[in-house]
């Protein structure tokens, strides 16, 4: 299939459910050529996370998206948690949850469950579901070639790692022959042995170390908010300056505080844009990626960078009228 031919019959109108006529049609594609172009070649790394990983019908979604990315020559790189199940089965097998500063703190038995669920059973599902469309999905873990070395974040927390160094070798051996990797977030510790990252960090440092121009949170909100009460305060675009105010102001959900640090690092460090959205929203990733105004939320790492992107969505939306 084309690449006119995918969008055309995968790409809905922002805000418009789905395309009703063939002339919207040529509208969407038009419009999302240009950013599909600038796109083709470049890594994007996707933390997959939410309701978007438990529901099956909202992960077919999401995979219909990353393989169309895959299609228009984009790079995609998966990286995933899995808390909701990690929890399910402790509670399942008597072992009591205890977080600290939002981390799970990780004893010895608890990082067994962690390694079962999240490069186990989530990972597994995640592969299945993206292959269900062609053979190119394949999983691994941080511990996988000694891929993701990590210091212990504090011994109250037990074996739980701080992102030190990735090597970027066996993901660009897999992305170079095709495939895209699906990445549980566990990592190699000190001692040598396996400890649990946030998904949020564990993505942003595999994006830095693989130079990715662009990298995607998926949550179960539409973004960040100035006011969380009022809807309509949804921020469509900002810089990494005014997340750090967000941060620092108090701003932000504890949930959300992980989240947006890891995209201010990820800028910091050499990736071009951050994109916070709702895996909820069908096709969240396309109409964030390929529109000139987005359903989420974009950061960007100067107003210069803010300024040239919206230069760009002007000439594109001319360019369509």
């Amino acid at each position: 299939m084309s690449v006119v031919e995918v969008l055309r019959n995968s790409l809905p109108v922002q805000g418009a459910g789905e395309v009703s006529s063939a002339a919207d049609r040529a509208v969407v594609l038009t419009q999302a050529l240009p950013w599909i172009k600038a796109m083709t070649g470049t890594t994007v790394v996707i933390k997959y996370g939410g309701a978007a990983m438990v529901d099956p019908v909202l992960r077919a979604q999401v995979m219909e998206d990353i393989m169309l990315l895959r299609l228009v020559g984009v790079n995609p790189i998966i990286v995933h948690g899995g808390g909701k199940d990690i929890s399910r089965l402790a509670e399942r097998l008597g072992v009591p949850a205890e977080f600290k500063g939002g981390l799970r703190v990780t004893t010895p038995e608890v990082m067994r469950i962690v390694s079962m669920v999240l490069s186990g059973k989530v990972n597994e599902e995640l592969v299945l579901a993206l292959n269900a469309h062609g053979p190119l999905a394949v999983g691994m873990s941080g511990v996988d070639g000694s891929m993701v070395h990590c210091r212990l974040a504090g011994e109250e927390l037990g074996r739980v790692g701080e992102v030190t160094s990735v090597d970027p070798d066996p993901i660009s051996t897999l992305v170079d022959a095709g495939y895209i990797p699906v990445i549980a977030s566990v990592g190699v510790g000190p001692d040598g042995q396996a400890v649990n990252v946030n998904a949020d960090t564990f993505a942003s440092a595999v994006a830095q170390t693989c130079k990715a121009s662009k990298i995607v949170f998926l949550t179960d909100v539409d973004g960040l908010y100035r006011d969380f009460s009022d809807k309509a305060s949804l921020i469509g675009r900002m810089t990494a300056a005014d997340a750090r105010s967000m941060i620092d102001s108090g701003a932000l959900s504890t949930g959300m505080i992980p989240k947006v640090r890891a995209a201010v690092d990820a800028l910091d460090n050499g990736v071009n844009r951050a994109h916070i959205l709702n895996g909820t929203t069908p096709h969240s990733i396309i109409l964030e990626l390929f529109t000139d105004t987005g359903v989420g939320t974009m950061i960007t790492g100067s107003a210069d960078d803010l300024f040239r992107h919206d230069v760009a969505a002007r000439v594109n939306r001319s360019a369509v009228s």
